[in-house]
């Protein structure tokens, strides 16, 4: 039962670094070829403006947006699939 906590930490690194990877691969492929142009094109999924708390003491700020882009979910795709298999 430890190790699965670890493992779950893993896998969300996998995950993390596949969005990123994905999302630089789909820029470099949307630039240099312009008929797969739409590689480039993401969407913004969040908030659009941060939550502010304002306690006299302290002020906290909330918010958090993702870009998400067709490459980026591919890259999420197979981060699963190597964490799964190896």
């Amino acid at each position: 039962m430890k190790g699965s906590g670890k493992k779950r930490g893993l896998l969300w690194i996998f995950i993390f670094l596949g969005a990123v990877l994905g999302s630089i691969l789909g820029n470099i492929i949307g630039s240099s070829l312009s008929f797969l142009n739409f590689f480039r094109d993401s969407y913004a999924v969040g908030m659009s403006k941060p939550l502010v708390l304002n306690l006299k003491v302290i002020v906290l700020t909330f918010g958090v947006n993702f870009k998400i882009n067709i490459m980026s979910i591919v890259g999420i795709i197979m981060a699963i699939i190597l964490y799964r298999r190896y």
